[in-house]
């Protein structure tokens, strides 16, 4: 399976995509005894040198899907609270969360060591899609939803949310920009609180039936 030269190198030498863009900038990088070029790929029957020495790239690459309880912190470092790698085995808490979810927000975390599919999943010009389910304080006014669904200033940029009614107080809200905190940032503005945050869907993944805690590897 043919994979882009840098993240071939960032997962055979540990350097970042960046760094290993640089390196071939700096013609360190050759492909069968030919430099390498930007944005090329590669077999992994092909012949890769670093400085001369040849490279070969033995992590394979991995995406889960992890149901992420409320109370769990994207990071390593909890500072006191409980993290996401708390729920991981030791051999996958290498790899690195595609977005956050808050601790208070539960639902669908990518986690992945591949770094061309998080770049297509978070960079706003590939508007990969979010679906949520939502719980609000209290019903929600027939003006406010229009004015979310037009947009709501948020500091610098204007928030646009899709609202499908669930039932009473619950909404189902499609997104595909993914600033901070935007969905409860967005309800705060108009004077309502979130009960409950749960995501369900991020671009072509789905959480389905797994359980809370729970994850699935995808690859």
């Amino acid at each position: 399976m043919p994979m882009r030269i840098n993240r071939y190198i960032a997962l055979a030498t540990g350097m970042s995509r960046r760094a290993a863009d640089r390196a071939i900038g700096e013609d360190r990088v050759t492909v069968n005894d030919i430099n390498a070029s930007a944005g090329q790929s590669v077999q992994l029957s092909d012949i890769v040198r670093l400085d001369g020495g040849v490279i070969t790239s033995t992590v394979p690459v991995t995406t889960i899907i992890l149901n992420k309880p409320v109370g769990y912190v994207c990071s390593r470092d909890g500072q006191g609270s409980k993290t996401i790698y708390d729920l991981l085995p030791p051999e996958l808490r290498i790899l690195k969360p595609v977005g956050r979810l808050d601790k208070d927000s539960s639902g669908l975390l990518l986690l992945t060591n591949d770094g061309e599919l998080a770049h297509q999943l978070t960079h706003p010009s590939f508007k990969k899609e979010k679906v949520y389910e939502v719980e609000i304080n209290k019903p929600l006014r027939p003006e406010d939803k229009l004015k979310i669904e037009r947009g709501i200033k948020i500091d610098d940029y204007m928030s646009c949310l899709r609202l499908a009614k669930i039932e009473n107080c619950s909404w189902r809200i499609v997104m595909s920009m993914g600033r901070n905190r935007q969905i409860r940032r967005t309800f705060a503005a108009l004077g309502y609180n979130i009960v409950r945050l749960h995501r369900t869907k991020f671009g072509d993944y789905t959480l389905g039936d797994i359980k809370t805690g729970d994850f699935r590897q995808v690859n």
